[in-house]
């Protein structure tokens, strides 16, 4: 099975899961307030108007309460559910990362893309880019053409000191003012962020009378 069916598979059950919970914490609590509302029932004839108004009073009151507790447990269990699959994404990514970094020939049209995209937002003509270890050794010794293909127009030089980074390229500016980070590690921590949004979004979009849930 790829990774992307297993993501896709446990974003589906995971998504299934914040589902059942709804369905079960808003059942519950309609059953406690039917409960409640006819408790009050029985004893309409021993009560009079106000007494019985006091009571129902009380009932939605508690009511309420019990609805605001299962929606606070639910966002807990919701929320627990968003971080497991977020890192269940992450470690795909990372796992794949992996795997792109060991195969030279896919990798490396990767890494000079990273590069073009970086020395184009810079846009200044004098450039340092830091690759790790592995790739410095693989590079180095042809990095004026590498270089020269991937940001023509543009003079960058290899930092002699490796970075620390799994994968990627740091690029800045001669003078250090301007850095992009498209190392693994820079990119993944901005996909991050994506991710938990599009997490949030996809739970929420698969059950539609959450908002109403939580903001009446």
């Amino acid at each position: 099975m790829s990774s992307e069916s297993q993501v896709r598979e446990l974003e589906a059950a995971l998504l299934a899961r914040a589902r059942a919970l709804v369905h079960e914490h808003l059942k519950k609590a309609a059953e406690e307030r039917e409960r409640i509302l006819a408790e009050c029932g029985s004893r309409l004839h021993l009560r009079e108007e106000k007494e019985i108004l006091a009571a129902k009073a009380d009932a939605d009151r508690l009511y309420r309460q019990r609805v605001q507790a299962a929606e606070i447990r639910l966002q807990g269990e919701l929320d627990r559910l968003r971080w497991t699959l977020v890192q269940a994404a992450m470690d795909q990514v990372k796992t794949r990362l992996a795997a792109l970094a060991g195969d030279e020939k896919a990798y490396l049209p990767v890494l000079a893309g990273y590069l073009a995209q970086a020395c184009r937002s810079i846009g200044e003509p004098e450039l340092v880019a830091e690759l790790n270890a592995l790739d410095h050794q693989r590079l180095a010794p042809r990095w004026e053409a590498f270089a020269r293909e991937a940001a023509p127009g543009q003079r960058v030089t290899l930092h002699p000191v490796p970075c620390n980074a799994s994968g990627g390229v740091i690029v800045r500016d001669a003078a250090s003012r301007v850095r992009i980070d498209n190392s693994f590690e820079g990119r993944l921590e901005r996909l991050q962020e994506q991710l938990h949004h599009a997490v949030l979004a996809q739970l929420f979009a698969t059950v539609p009378d959450m908002e109403t849930l939580f903001h009446g």
